[in-house]
């Protein structure tokens, strides 16, 4: 049974600058990278409270069937400012996706298309910090 993230995939004709991208947006270098011809072919994030996996494979090595079109689940990351979160994105370069609302008491969502063609969704999510303060006794 499914038991939470373990690593999200995004995608990039180039993932070096994907990299350096997502590097300066998120104030945290890769863990890990791996190139191949003297590419860099992938280069992974560990994020957030659980340190869940961010991914950025080459796009020529997506799964057969993936287009090159934002589409698909969106993955939302739980931030504390859905606001300050999209308005930095866009600051950096990202597109508004799908704008900020509010789906009930406690749940705020929005998303964002990367530079790279990718949807990244934010959402403030009170039952993600339940979670996490039942955990940590906060």
């Amino acid at each position: 049974m499914l038991r939470g993230l373990s690593t999200v995939n995004i995608f990039a004709d180039d993932v070096a600058a994907a990299r350096d991208w997502y590097t300066g947006i998120l104030g945290v270098p890769t863990y890990f990278a791996r190139e191949m011809a003297g590419e860099l072919a992938y280069a992974e994030f560990r994020l957030g409270d659980h340190q869940h996996e961010l991914g950025i494979v080459d796009r020529r090595f997506a799964p057969t069937g993936t287009g090159d079109t934002p589409g698909g689940a969106v993955i939302y990351w739980h931030v504390d400012d859905v606001a300050a979160a999209v308005d930095r994105f866009v600051a950096a370069g990202a597109t508004v996706h799908e704008k900020i609302t509010e789906r009930g008491p406690g749940f705020v969502t929005a998303s964002i298309l990367d530079p790279f063609g990718n949807i990244l969704g934010v959402m403030y999510n009170q039952h993600y910090l339940d979670i996490l303060a039942a955990r940590t006794g906060n």
